[in-house]
């Protein structure tokens, strides 16, 4: 056996005693070179550190919340040829020939987009690699362990279309097996489109580029996700929230001293959990095989809450239980360690049903997308004073913007009118969620 040699942190830039917020490789673990073994963030960015070499890990001299700088080790490892199984880990260039006596299956992704046509036999010639049609570089930025890896690539998945669902956005094998079954079910995986082209846009004139957050790439992957494999419908309603903004301003006066912000939104909350039971198809989620609907018999109601690192969703836990005090409480402890960075995965976790404010910001109305595996998601805009005709003579009131989407496979354009409709009568007499 070769001499064990060290695994050293790379030239890493200007970064120096970063902190290992994962460790993706154990000992006796087999490794390929460039396949990540840490990842580590700083107060900047996050970066996977590839493996300099291909072998046995025999030991980590690292461990999760380490600092480490260019040059230390991070473990050593025990070269060899035999170490991995190169015909599973390589991914195959396009044009490398296959023996047709050992050909595996045709992919997942290939085998839904393009059924086989009549007639097709092998004399026709050698079946395409399964990894032909993967993108190494997104393959190899990927979130992922070495063992996923080697699965995804066993199953000829491009790990670059994959939306992780682990701590950080890690791509997990459920991730990828949900991925493989999403990919059967819709006969591809949704519209096959051509890619946007790439163009030099400093040609045009000054430009400045500036890399996407980690929250950012992650964000953008399951909107991305969401709104192509979701059939959107939005509905669109107004509440007349006067009376409930004057009670709303005396409860801030009666609880000030006890430092608790009774907002809109923990109106809007608790009114959700009433019409959530009214409506039971909105607290659902359709399963994998989309041949079920999932009900829910709690109330997690998710928050979108906008932080200097990009857009997060933690989670009211048992809306339902809590009083409206209690919610509002909870609401300005969850957004401070939103915006602090300081949620964990658990808090964004198991979420029912979402709401999307821009309330504070403006606007009339807008189109918000599904947080799937939900199925419907409230968007509430700028509440205005509006002219209403009321008994004979217009007067003014507060009128609160609402956006509802939905998953149209679940719920039908009557019952998405029907719920605005019960929404909104709630919100104008608060007195209803008593019922």
């Amino acid at each position: 056996m070769a001499d064990i040699i060290d695994v050293k942190v790379p030239d890493i830039g200007d970064f120096s005693e970063v902190e290992v917020i994962e460790v993706l490789v154990g000992s006796g673990d087999q490794v390929r070179e460039e396949d990540s073994l840490i990842t580590v963030e700083s107060d900047k960015a996050s970066m996977e550190i590839p493996s300099s070499g291909t072998g046995t890990v025999e030991e980590l001299r690292i461990a999760v919340g380490d600092k480490v700088s260019t040059g230390d080790v991070i473990l050593t490892l025990a070269p060899g040829a035999d170490s991995v199984e190169p015909a599973q880990e390589a991914v195959a260039e396009p044009d490398t020939p296959q023996d047709t006596s050992t050909a595996r299956e045709p992919t997942a992704e290939a085998a839904a987009a393009e059924p086989p046509k009549a007639g097709d036999t092998m004399a026709q010639g050698p079946r395409p690699s399964p990894t032909a049609h993967i993108d190494r570089e997104r393959f190899r930025k990927a979130h992922a362990s070495p063992a996923v890896r080697r699965f995804a690539r066993e199953l000829g998945v491009d790990l670059g279309n994959v939306s992780g669902g682990g701590p950080k956005g890690r791509i997990l094998k459920t991730d990828v097996q949900e991925h493989v079954k999403h990919a059967m079910v819709s006969g591809g995986g949704g519209l096959s489109v051509d890619e946007v082209p790439e163009v030099d846009f400093s040609a045009f004139g000054e430009v400045e580029t500036r890399p996407l957050t980690r929250i950012n790439k992650l964000t953008g992957r399951n909107l991305h996700r969401n709104w192509v494999r979701v059939p959107h419908v939005t509905q669109f309603d107004q509440a007349d929230i006067t009376e409930l903004e004057s009670f709303r301003k005396s409860l801030n006066a009666e609880y000030r001293d006890k430092g608790v912000k009774v907002t809109i939104l923990s109106f809007l909350i608790k009114s959700l959990v009433s019409a959530l039971k009214e409506f039971p198809r909105f607290n659902s989620s359709l399963d994998v095989a989309q041949e079920n609907l999932v009900l829910k018999h709690y109330y997690h109601i998710g928050v979108a809450v906008d932080t200097p690192r990009g857009l997060v969703v933690p989670i009211v836990r048992d809306a339902d239980r809590k009083s409206l005090v209690e919610v509002a409480a909870e609401l300005m402890e969850l957004s401070a360690r939103a915006r602090e960075g300081k949620l964990s995965p658990g808090d964004m976790q198991g979420g029912c049903f979402s709401i999307s404010s821009l309330g504070g910001l403006g606007g009339t109305a807008f189109t918000p997308i599904i947080n799937a595996p939900e199925v419907a998601i409230l968007g509430v805009s700028r509440a205005s004073m509006q002219p209403v005709y009321q008994d004979g003579a217009f007067v003014p009131r507060l009128i609160l913007p609402l956006s509802l989407s939905y998953d149209h496979r679940v719920v039908d354009g009557a019952d998405g009118a029907r719920f605005t409709t019960f929404l909104s009568s709630l919100l104008s007499d608060t007195r209803r969620m008593l019922l």
